[in-house]
């Protein structure tokens, strides 16, 4: 693929949004540069959109939910989202580049996301002609017949992070789509320019005007009107804790639905009789995967006492040894972070660390040198000499750091792993079946991985426990989260 290949060329033009199945401004004028966190270069200008961009957006939707969309079929539904799937693999080379260059993400990482996106979507797809109610006996005199419909909730809003613009796209758009719902998407203004492709995409397939629309701006400026708007059946949101609880303060004005997926501050034990060739890059890579801007990163790592000074060593050698550099080099393996304040925010907690006690095994700096001066960069982090009080190790970091944390009884690890208020996943090194299936039950956790991490599939739930937020993505639970179920009696002459 050439750059005159791309549609969406990351120049630093300004986009329009998406709206009823059209490219327009933000009613204002008023546009949100978006930068390159790599190198600052100013890569593209979005329209700033506020409560009245979205009152256009959301009456769009609606209308085409009781217009021509409401009368597709599910197989026309499946094959649209078969369309759409065909055509986010054609164009996957220019996806990746476009979330690379948006967020930072290594060109690895967003090109090896493809088996998974593809199959989200496809998986959709089957979902689509799957979608049933049931006949149910019931107890009432008299001959009556009685069963149950299940139907679309409605407009959905979807709001979602910056850290997986494609991914996250589709784990809101694809249900949608797949069970009837129309739906108003508002990505990060951190990152953009990915959501503004897959509406193009999502365009050229044949997706009806108004069925899906994206409406670029701020949280405060058009996230929140999007929360709160009378005209929205369902609020999806990916993101943090505090924003969750706004939302669902905002969301009472109608009952409307709400699932959310919240932070996260994830445990990952470590058991004295673990193969440390496999859990070392394991546990440092669920940590520093995406620069550790990712919510499930296992930023605590407990380990058994016996082996905690080896394993400690070995992970500051395997941190210290990633390449960091522009997630546009394919040799990169540690990108930047998303942009100067997350980096502020990150530099915030190495900071605290050390100030609280902490002993740096490898990391703790911010990069300013040579190619690094313009971009958000920090090394990869190893804290030991971590006490759970330490808001290193109480706090999401949102950056490549791991607070390492010895312990002595796999009672006491389950106990001080659970002493969160986040519950989103937990991972697990053993080579003893018995000790995975107890400590895999034990931790409160909506994901527990054993012996790998990050392993995320279409046809499995995903959420959190606690503060970590409610609902499910992924498996027939997220399909659910976008029906409602009608009881419908008829009785018989």
């Amino acid at each position: 693929m050439t750059m005159t290949d791309i549609r969406f060329p990351v120049d630093g033009r300004t986009r329009k949004m998406f709206v009823d199945g059209a490219w327009v401004e933000a009613r204002s004028g008023k546009v949100i540069e978006t930068r390159n966190p790599a190198t600052g270069e100013v890569i593209g200008r979005v329209p700033r959109g506020d409560a009245g961009d979205i009152d256009i957006a959301v009456s769009a939707a609606r209308r085409a939910f009781v217009g021509p969309w409401s009368r597709f079929k599910p197989f026309e539904r499946q094959a649209l989202l078969l369309r759409i799937a065909d055509l986010f693999e054609k164009h996957w080379e220019e996806i990746s580049r476009s979330d690379t260059a948006d967020m930072g993400m290594p060109i690895v990482r967003t090109r090896a996301n493809k088996l998974r996106v593809l199959g989200m979507l496809r998986y959709y797809a089957g979902m689509a002609t799957a979608i049933h109610g049931q006949t149910i006996d019931n107890s009432l005199p008299g001959d009556i017949v009685s069963f149950t419909r299940k139907e679309p909730v409605g407009v959905v809003g979807a709001i979602i992070p910056w850290n997986a613009p494609t991914a996250a796209s589709v784990w809101k758009i694809g249900p949608a789509l797949a069970t009837g719902c129309t739906i108003v998407l508002k990505p990060s203004e951190e990152a953009p320019l990915t959501p503004l492709l897959i509406a193009d995409l999502m365009n050229e397939a044949g997706v009806p005007p108004g069925v899906v629309n994206v409406v670029t701006g701020t949280g405060p400026e058009a996230g929140a009107p999007l929360a709160e708007h009378p005209g929205v059946d369902k609020i999806v949101f990916t993101g943090s804790t505090a924003t969750g609880q706004a939302i669902i303060r905002a969301s009472a004005g109608n009952l409307k639905r709400v699932s959310l997926e919240l932070g996260g501050k994830s445990p990952v034990i470590v058991c004295a009789d673990a193969d440390l060739d496999k859990a070392v890059p394991i546990a440092a890579m669920a940590a520093f995967a995406n620069s550790g801007q990712i919510c499930i990163a296992g930023s605590r790592l407990f380990v058994e006492r016996a082996i905690h000074d080896e394993l400690v060593e070995r992970l500051g050698k395997f941190a210290s040894a990633l390449k960091i550099g522009d997630g546009a080099d394919p040799m990169t393996e540690i990108g930047p972070l998303v942009s100067e304040r997350q980096l502020d925010k990150v530099e915030g907690f190495l900071n605290s660390g050390r100030d609280q006690g902490a002993k740096v095994v490898t990391g703790g700096r911010r990069l300013r040198e040579g190619s690094f001066a313009k971009g958000n960069f920090v090394e990869p982090t190893v804290f030991a000499g971590v006490s759970d009080d330490m808001q290193i190790a109480r706090d999401e970091i949102f950056g490549p750091v791991i607070s390492a944390l010895p312990f002595d009884t796999l009672d006491e690890a389950v106990e001080r792993a659970n002493a969160t208020p986040y519950g989103l996943a937990a991972g697990v090194f053993t080579r003893d079946v018995s000790k995975a299936h107890i400590i895999s039950r034990s931790l409160r956790a909506g994901s527990v991985w054993v012996n790998t991490y990050h392993a995320i599939d279409p046809a499995l739930p995903f959420g959190g426990y606690k503060m970590s937020g409610y609902g499910r993505e992924g498996g027939t639970e997220q399909l659910d989260e976008y029906l409602n179920t009608k009881g419908v009696w008829i009785k018989l002459d």
